[in-house]
């Protein structure tokens, strides 16, 4: 039974959002064994969520496993890390 090329492209897109979200990962084990977010930038983390949330609208719409995995998982880390910039903000 040979896989066909769809699912074989289908598979390669969920590798690639697994890895994409692993990119986050290790930002937020650091931040968090660290009890510090100064490194990170509040803008950044802004428009890296607005990014992830409009590609979950493109992949809601497409119907694309890939993207919606891969931006949610990204989105998760992301909104994580924007806690944490706001957990262990120095007291003003």
């Amino acid at each position: 039974m040979a896989i066909s090329p769809a699912h074989a492209f289908n598979l390669i897109g969920l590798l690639a959002a697994g890895l994409s979200a692993l990119t986050f990962f290790p930002q937020v084990l650091h931040t968090w064994q660290k009890r510090t977010a100064a490194g990170l930038s509040g803008s950044t983390l802004a428009v890296a969520a607005a990014s992830m949330v409009l590609w979950l609208a493109y992949g809601m719409y497409e119907h694309n496993l890939p993207i919606l995995v891969g931006n949610a998982f990204n989105l998760l880390f992301t909104l994580t890390l924007v806690y944490f910039k706001w957990r262990f903000r120095d007291p003003a």
